[in-house]
């Protein structure tokens, strides 16, 4: 999936193939946790996470992995050092495997704590 049509990120897990529909929901938990005061929205097919109607972070299932869009150029350069061992685009952490939970955590507690500004 790399695409999705869903309206709502309930669908979008829904659509996921078992072998993806944990990981995923468990991102999708930890940024619920972790995202206070943010508003969970379906955004260019993938659930994605936006304060004050501007998207800080976003994940979804591709083919080959697990995606997280880090959406703030700041909590990227924050972090450079612990990305640096991971597959990462300018702004997508990829994982091939089982996603970095306590990364992700740390990265959205990041985000959280954040003004909002510094966005890519």
């Amino acid at each position: 999936m790399v695409q999705s049509k869903a309206t709502d990120v309930a669908t979008y897990l829904a659509e996921l193939p078992d072998a993806r529909r944990e990981a995923v929901t468990r991102l999708r938990e930890l940024c619920l946790t972790e995202l206070t005061g943010f508003t969970e929205v379906m955004s260019h097919g993938m659930p994605a996470y936006e304060r004050d109607g501007t998207g800080e972070v976003a994940f979804a299932s591709q083919k080959q992995y697990i995606s997280v869009y880090l959406l703030r150029s700041d909590v990227r350069a924050a972090f450079a050092d612990r990305l640096a061992d991971h597959d990462m685009g300018k702004g997508c952490l990829r994982f091939r495997k089982e996603p970095d939970y306590d990364l992700v955590r740390d990265l959205l507690r990041a985000i959280a704590s954040g003004e909002g500004a510094t966005i890519c």
